[in-house]
């Protein structure tokens, strides 16, 4: 990379600077040189919901969002995102990854995208349960064309409309659940570590301690401590091996996030003779996890430019999570096979090409599923494409029910007027900046799939006139859902000519 933007929410009004000083992480000359820069970045409010975050939390929860009927605060959400991106002129793919609290586990029985979607406009009242927070911020991700990351531990990608919803994205990922940061990470290598001596592990018993703000909202919810203790009994639930894992955990406020570890192995060997291995970490959990964080939006970016399947990037980067969920449920929790599955995807994805020749000598079209009820349809327009549109444009003027006409062209009144875009360049410009992956979910936010087209181009004579200027922003209005319209040429050559003068057709929409 050669350039990233970084933003987020969150419900404190402690700015990024002042919070990293208090958290005491980091080393303080470290801090202190960042700390004024750090301050001077945006943080949206986020969405709160009391039910679903600690009581030790709720104190300190006053930088949020006043809406709380969840289609209210979606829509605030996703205009959070496109703001982002426009302030930052993000043109790559963006990642919104959850590393907020961890929530309780809940019933999630929406099992199609529009069951999601519906669910949400519904009012609380009638839905008889509240959306939670992450699921929000989840869907608000997808319909936005971003990539989804549960770096939690609460059932989020349970949710079998939000895969739906992914899947009818382009090259957007749904990943998780619960980075898989230190000591889990480990325990995967070393059962595989132990299997390599000949040895059959029977007993896994671990505890670790540590005071981040994290153990202190699961301390104070015994429903979000039961969604973390899952993830972290589940790790090696796909192997259907007979291995009693046991884990404790314990909110210590003196260690703050030095996290400590202890992890006691029990295997059997030859003749059934017991092998005892321990380890025991020492490390801050903050800085294992913003590692992670960072892989997962850079592989994400990765697998996006190269439309890489969606089944086969969840699997992919299942190495990130304690327990992989959505199209990674059930792969192998090794982490060395899961790095050799990551390999394998990013080497075929690197040689891949947009197109290639069939048998035939035919190119054959890159497949993208927009409705999984539906047929596939077939797009053989590269992801990076921009296409050109030459010719003559105009701007016409229709008259509406306008009088007079009598088989002619004459005309002695009209009704107002409107003005669009004509000429070949006008039309098709129009059509190609407003074609995209799926059709729209909702009237208030067009663009909710990245468009097929990246980049359309306008190539045509405007002069420097008021038809001229009109005949711009028509241009332009074509994109505004997804912003791919370039009319950077056409300015740059009209400001080279004073003297031309831009075409204006007169049509009469008659009454009869």
């Amino acid at each position: 990379f050669s350039y990233a933007a970084v933003g987020g929410w969150d419900i404190r009004p402690t700015k990024l600077g002042d919070a990293l000083l208090d958290a005491q992480i980091l080393d303080y000359d470290l801090v202190r040189q960042v700390q004024e820069e750090m301050n001077k970045m945006r943080v949206f409010k986020g969405y709160y919901d009391e039910r679903f975050i600690g009581s030790s939390q709720h104190e300190t929860a006053t930088h949020v969002l006043t809406e709380q009927e969840a289609s209210e605060a979606l829509k605030y959400l996703r205009a959070d995102i496109r703001y982002f991106k426009w302030r930052n002129g993000v043109v790559g793919h963006t990642t919104v990854v959850w590393s907020a609290s961890v929530e309780p586990n809940c019933e999630l029985p929406y099992h199609t995208a529009r069951d999601l979607l519906d669910a949400i406009e519904m009012p609380e009242k009638e839905r008889k349960r509240p959306i939670p927070p992450s699921l929000l911020y989840a869907t608000a991700a997808l319909l936005e064309g971003c990539s989804f990351v549960n770096g939690g531990s609460q059932n989020t990608l349970s949710c079998r409309g939000l895969t739906d919803l992914a899947q009818q994205q382009h090259s957007c990922y749904l990943l998780g659940t619960d980075f898989k940061a230190g000591q889990t990470k480990f325990k995967t290598a070393a059962v595989e570590y132990i299997r390599t001596m000949g040895l059959t592990p029977k007993v896994i018993a671990s505890s670790n301690h540590l005071g981040n703000n994290d153990m202190k909202n699961l301390q104070s919810q015994d429903a979000a401590s039961k969604a973390k203790l899952r993830v972290k009994h589940d790790i090696f639930a796909p192997w259907q091996e007979n291995i009693d894992h046991k884990v404790s955990i314990m909110y210590t406020p003196y260690m703050n996030d030095d996290k400590r570890d202890f992890v006691e192995y029990t295997s059997l060997g030859f003749l059934d003779q017991e092998h005892t291995m321990v380890t025991y970490t020492r490390a801050s959990d903050s800085v294992l996890c913003v590692p992670l964080m960072i892989d997962a939006a850079v592989w994400c970016d990765f697998f996006a430019r190269k439309s890489w399947p969606f089944q086969k990037v969840a699997k992919a980067l299942a190495y990130l999570f304690k327990v992989p969920e959505g199209a990674a449920q059930g792969v192998d929790p090794g982490f060395f096979h899961q790095m050799r599955v990551l390999d394998s995807q990013a080497r075929a994805a690197s040689e891949s090409k947009m197109t290639k020749a069939n048998k035939n000598g035919n190119s054959a079209k890159r497949r993208v599923r927009i409705r999984p009820e539906e047929k596939t349809t077939e797009w053989a327009i590269p992801q990076d494409a921009s296409i050109i549109c030459a010719g003559l444009a105009c701007v016409d003027m229709q008259l509406n029910q306008a009088s007079g006409g009598g088989g002619g062209e004459g005309i002695e009144t009209f009704e107002g007027s409107k003005s669009i875009g004509g000429g070949s360049v006008s039309m098709s410009c129009k059509t190609l900046a407003r074609m995209c992956y799926g059709a729209p979910l909702d009237d208030d936010f067009m663009q909710v799939t990245p468009p097929v087209v990246k980049s359309v181009v306008p190539l045509c004579k405007i002069g420097n006139d008021d038809s001229g200027d009109k005949l711009l922003s028509l241009l332009e209005s074509c994109g505004n859902a997804s912003r791919n319209v370039n009319t950077k040429y056409i300015r740059e050559a009209r400001s080279k000519d004073s003297s031309a003068r831009t075409a204006l057709a007169v049509l009469p929409i008659y009454k009869d």
